[in-house]
């Protein structure tokens, strides 16, 4: 698949500041994007309101704002640079809360802008518990008891059905803010009110608790062609409980048989079809019952970079930089060859690297 030829020039959001969920993997990925659309010859405009990147310096992009990253901000430098799309996915949270709000306020419509990487409705259906939950039950892959609240009310009530200890997730938050472990009434209320206060949306997912559990991770870019790489698989060295910014990763996974293997790989693309991921990367998050071992998809996001830049560096393959060039429209296994130092290192083959044309 050839690159894009409608683009040519394209806007790149930045993370902003270093915050809990949103560290330096985030200015790595962006610097990647950079380069790799640049070399394909594209304009590249950058918004990031941390000075303190590699990202933001002169030469990484044609033209750098740094400047909040808020939709109105951001209105205005697209009305002076009119740009033909939007990267939000080497952001983080924040970049794609923008690309979202910017898409709800008809900016991107009103100045022609298509967004590369994640569509809006992809970013909000992997973001939106609801709807993942819904996507999930579709595709036939199990998830853990759960429901939905927007109120302290409503969490009350999906508490007295899934019972205590139960895991509490604000929607469109990143790095485990607003959420965690509720043991007790108490405990519970306490986090639900912080967690409605910090949710953009004010949404809550209340999910059975599923402590103990193994975690494992995909790391996966496809491309409008359908064609995916699973670039790598992670596996927490804590058991579900622990966040994965508090733990250590392993990767490749070191304790999966084949057939577990086989499952999740097929799954995660599965995922990423139903979830409508198209250029670019995204992690698939799974949990196994160590008993039956039994994998339950729990999380999808359209730039977990976190993991995505440790796999990048444990692999040697270049996923920031291909997720950026199949944003831009290149088939994976071109991306691949331009990489080819990495492609076809004996490390890689040692890992498992599978691809799926």
């Amino acid at each position: 698949m050839p690159k894009r030829t409608d683009i040519k020039s394209i806007l790149i959001l930045g993370a902003g500041p270093i915050v809990i969920g949103q560290a330096c993997e985030f200015d790595y990925s962006g610097a990647q994007a950079c380069k790799a659309l640049r070399e394909e010859g594209y304009r590249v405009i950058l918004v990031n309101s941390n000075p303190a990147t590699i990202m933001t310096d002169p030469e990484m992009a044609d033209a750098t704002y740094i400047e909040p990253i808020h939709w109105e901000v951001v209105r205005k430098i697209i009305e002076k640079e009119r740009p033909d799309a939007v990267l939000p996915t080497m952001g983080g949270q924040t970049a794609l809360n923008c690309a979202l709000e910017l898409e709800r306020q008809g900016v991107l419509e009103e100045f022609g802008v298509t967004m590369i990487g994640a569509t809006a409705d992809a970013i909000d259906k992997a973001e939106d518990r609801r709807r993942f939950d819904v996507a999930m039950k579709k595709i036939g892959l199990e998830t853990a008891r759960s429901g939905i609240a927007h109120s302290m009310e409503e969490a009350l009530a999906v508490a007295a059905e899934v019972g205590f200890p139960c895991i509490i997730r604000p929607s469109f938050t990143m790095g485990g803010s607003g959420g965690g472990i509720a043991y007790n009434r108490e405990e519970f209320e306490e986090i639900c009110a912080r967690g409605l206060d910090l949710s953009p949306t004010k949404e809550l997912l209340i999910d059975e608790s599923l402590i103990g559990w193994k975690e494992y991770e995909m790391e996966v870019v496809r491309d409008k062609n359908d064609n995916c790489i699973i670039v790598c698989s992670i596996e927490n060295f804590d058991a579900m409980g622990i966040h994965t910014g508090d733990s250590i990763t392993v990767a490749p996974a070191q304790t999966l048989t084949d057939k577990e293997y086989q499952i999740m790989r097929n799954a995660s693309m599965a995922v990423l079809r139903e979830i409508g991921v198209e250029t670019g990367g995204s992690n698939v998050q799974f949990a196994v019952n160590p008993k039956k071992r039994s994998p339950d998809c729990y999380r999808n996001e359209p730039t977990r970079v976190s993991l995505l830049c440790a796999g990048v560096e444990s692999h040697w393959f270049p996923d920031c930089q291909s997720g950026g060039e199949t944003g831009g429209g290149l088939h994976p296994r071109r991306a691949d060859e331009r990489h080819h130092r990495w492609a076809y290192s004996g490390l890689l083959r040692a890992v498992h690297r599978l691809c799926g044309y």
